[in-house]
């Protein structure tokens, strides 16, 4: 598998769950608005993911999705969200 098929990958798979999520649930017992942010930079990771791919800045690529998942995974630990890979 190349990097750009691994970044695709990882791209592909952090949208869907990105998506599923969709709306983050109002019983966190969080903060809902760092709960928020962190899912918002999640995003942002995401779509810098897609830049820099199209880009061919692949190891940036790979790097942002890299973050994207490591913050929706904490979320998912934290139990603000659900979701699986």
């Amino acid at each position: 598998m190349t990097i750009d098929e691994l970044i695709t990958k990882y791209i592909r798979g952090a949208e869907r769950v990105v998506q599923e999520i969709g709306q983050l649930p109002a019983d966190v017992h969080l903060k809902e608005e760092e709960v928020k942010t962190v899912f918002d930079w999640a995003k942002r990771y995401l779509e810098d993911a897609k830049y820099y791919q199209k880009e061919g800045k692949l190891e940036t690529s790979l790097t942002s999705v890299a973050y994207c998942e490591g913050l929706l995974d904490a979320l998912r630990l934290l139990g603000a969200v659900e979701f699986s890979w």
